[in-house]
C-alpha cells in the first residue's frame, strides 16, 4: 500500500475515533476538543485525496492549537467545576495521544521516502500538525490528571499563548 493511501486510512480511522470520543465526552471543552480535532483530520483526507486523484496539491494549513486555546479559554470556568475525567475519557485521551504520535511518525518516515516534492510537502505538514494534536492531547491529560500543577506550569501556554 502506498503511503498516501495508508495515510488516507489513518486519517479516515482517526476522524471516526475522535468523533465517537466526543460523543462519549462529559465535559463539553473535551467535547469540542475532539470535534476540533476531528475536522483538522478531514481537512487532512482531502488534502491527501490531491494526491491520490493526482490533482494539485493545495495545502490547508491550520493551527490546532489556537482553535483549542479558544474552546479552553471560553469554557474555562466550566472546566474548573469539572476537573476529573472518567477512565474511558482518560483512556479516549491515552488512545489519541498514541494515535498522533504513530501517525507523525509516520509522516516523518514518508517525507524521508517521498520521491515527488508535493509528497513530500504534504507528509511533512501533515506530520507537523500530528505533532500539535499530540500537544494538545497530552497537555489535557496532564491537566485532567494533576490540574493544580498543570496551572502551576502550563496555563499560560493554552490559555495565552
Amino acid at each position: 500500500m502506498k503511503a498516501a493511501e495508508l495515510a488516507l486510512k489513518m486519517e479516515t480511522d482517526a476522524v471516526k475515533f475522535y468523533t465517537e470520543a466526543a460523543s462519549k465526552i462529559g465535559y463539553p471543552a473535551g467535547k469540542k476538543m475532539f470535534l476540533s480535532i476531528a475536522e483538522d483530520e478531514k481537512r487532512h483526507i482531502e488534502m491527501i485525496r490531491s494526491i491520490l486523484q493526482k490533482t494539485d496539491l493545495k495545502i490547508n494549513k491550520s493551527n490546532p492549537v489556537s482553535s483549542v486555546k479558544t474552546i479552553f479559554s471560553e469554557m474555562k470556568d466550566q472546566m474548573m467545576q469539572r476537573v476529573e475525567a472518567s477512565s474511558d475519557e482518560m483512556e479516549a485521551l491515552k488512545i489519541a495521544m498514541e494515535m498522533e504520535k504513530e501517525g507523525a511518525d509516520f509522516y516523518n518516515k514518508s517525507a524521508r521516502e517521498a520521491v515527488l516534492d508535493k509528497e513530500k510537502m504534504l507528509f511533512e505538514t501533515l506530520a507537523k500538525e500530528e505533532e500539535k494534536h499530540y500537544s494538545i492531547f497530552s497537555n489535557t491529560y496532564s491537566f485532567l490528571t494533576d490540574t493544580g500543577n498543570w496551572f502551576m506550569w502550563e496555563e499560560h501556554s493554552i490559555v495565552e499563548g
